[in-house]
């Protein structure tokens, strides 16, 4: 089958186009034909070697952790899920990832796609959904009345922020530049604060929650917006030793843990028309399509997601 892949740690030259032998699954797994994947953070940074201590995986490497497709060999205790299932999953972080016309998959990793609902669309959710899922729902127990900041509004996490913390009756605001105002207001966003010309912590006050995608000056000048007693949630850097006290807030970091169930949940909002995928752009799979993607995600400005189509 063919894959992008790396054969060493380095810059967007080290993806390469192979040809490599389709995997095999196991009883408890799918076969995945991918019709589309999409590009994420941490495909760059461990393509740069930011993750090798933490992910330790030999070579070579396929990226990519999103994928869209159809079901096309089911494992023998597989039961839920059958050949010519369309499905939508966030696989296992392993060497053995996205950026491929074939994944194995375990079955409690997937979720049936709606009929309405295109692979690229299904393709742009998984990773960044269930961080913002996570974040807000599992961690901070969003609910109806709540006041969220979400940094970073016009990102992967952020656009589906936005959208899951409405669907619970939240009052929004967001942070990103004036060009994505109108968009991410079309989300329901409630106020949008351009960071390029106004200080959001010298306007917003008394808030909830606080999703963090940023860290550094961003997240300590979040302390000052958050009521006692609120909180935040990061996804960049953990609390240090004192931190919520001084500031009389919780702290709370993650890592993201794929669940199928919960992705049938931004499923369900999705068919539901609470939630809608923002692609900023797609792309060829070849060896040239990869590079062009990850350059524009290590930016850190890519509007949505950036999505791969392979089939």
């Amino acid at each position: 089958m063919k894959a992008i892949v790396i054969e060493q740690y380095g810059g967007i030259e080290e993806l390469k186009e192979r040809e490599v032998a389709r995997p095999a699954i196991n009883n408890d797994q799918v076969l995945l034909e991918i019709h589309a994947t999409s590009i994420n953070p941490i495909d760059w940074k461990l393509r740069e070697g930011y993750l090798k201590e933490m992910l330790p995986f030999e070579f070579p490497i396929i990226l990519g952790w999103d994928a869209a497709g159809v079901v096309v060999e089911t494992g023998d205790n597989v039961t839920k899920f059958r050949e010519g299932d369309r499905v939508i999953t966030r696989p296992l972080t392993t060497r053995q990832g996205t950026y491929a016309e074939y994944v194995p998959v375990e079955e409690h990793l997937l979720a049936k796609m709606p009929d309405t609902m295109s692979f690229e669309e299904g393709a742009a959710i998984p990773l960044t959904g269930l961080t913002a899922w996570e974040g807000l729902v599992e961690i901070a127990g969003v609910k109806e009345g709540d006041k969220v900041l979400i940094h970073a509004g016009a990102g992967g996490v952020g656009t589906f922020a936005i959208q899951i913390a409405k669907s619970f009756g939240a009052y929004v605001a967001t942070t990103a530049s004036s060009k994505n105002a109108e968009l991410l207001q079309s989300l329901g966003a409630d106020r949008v604060i351009d960071y390029k010309n106004e200080d959001f912590s010298e306007v917003l006050s008394e808030f909830d929650i606080v999703l963090d995608t940023i860290g550094g000056e961003t997240r300590t000048k979040s302390f000052g917006v958050l009521k006692k007693k609120g909180m935040l949630v990061s996804i960049v850097e953990p609390a240090t030793e004192g931190e919520a006290e001084k500031y009389e807030v919780e702290i709370r970091y993650f890592f993201l843990e794929p669940d199928g169930e919960k992705l049938q949940k931004l499923a369900d909002l999705y068919e539901s028309g609470q939630l809608k995928a923002v692609i900023g752009e797609t792309f060829e799979f070849t060896e040239k399509g990869l590079k062009n993607a990850h350059k524009i995600s290590e930016t850190n400005h890519a509007q949505g997601k950036l999505v791969i189509q392979i089939k």
